[in-house]
């Protein structure tokens, strides 16, 4: 199976789980009170530096194949995903900046990567970064793409990272 068409897959799985999305029920904006679990792992987000991003880190061995396919992207595409907001509530409870600061704490200067787990545990994380991706592949520009991200969250979810505009 090719990449876009494993994007498109993930995409699909995340958007169908998300475990962070709108309350469709009281269709106000959630804040993620009662996502304790989701909160609560902020504090115990992993990091691991591998050699590059062609390495992934240890804690993805466990997890499934798409989102190690997602992780994978998104390090593929940090000049996008830094262009792209997440709406999960991580501005806030982890200080991310972007949608890439999800799967990615830093690069460094040697080329070896610091990849952080958070996106492994939300699906607003992985939906943001799937979709974008799959849409710059397929033609669009970074600017069409925020725009997008940004009208598709912009109720029932966390307020956006301080991403700036594009």
């Amino acid at each position: 199976m090719n990449y876009k068409k494993k994007l498109i897959i993930v995409f699909t799985a995340a958007a169908i789980i998300s475990g962070c999305s709108n309350n469709s029920d009281t269709n106000e904006k959630d804040d993620h009170t009662g996502h304790g679990e989701h909160q609560e792992h902020v504090i115990n987000d992993i990091r691991e530096e591998t050699a590059g991003i062609d390495t992934l880190p240890t804690f993805l061995n466990e997890k499934s194949e798409n989102i190690q396919v997602v992780y994978q992207a998104a390090a593929q595409h940090k000049d996008i995903l830094e262009n792209i907001p997440c709406y999960c509530g991580c501005g806030e409870s982890a200080g991310h900046k972007s949608s890439y600061d999800c799967f990615v704490f830093e690069n460094k200067e040697n080329g070896s990567i610091v990849w952080d787990d958070h996106g492994t545990k939300c699906g607003v994380c992985l939906e943001i970064a799937a979709q974008s991706i799959v849409d710059f592949q397929e033609g669009k520009s970074v600017k069409e793409i925020r725009s997008k991200i940004d009208d598709l969250y912009k109720e029932g979810y966390s307020e956006p990272t301080p991403t700036p505009e594009v």
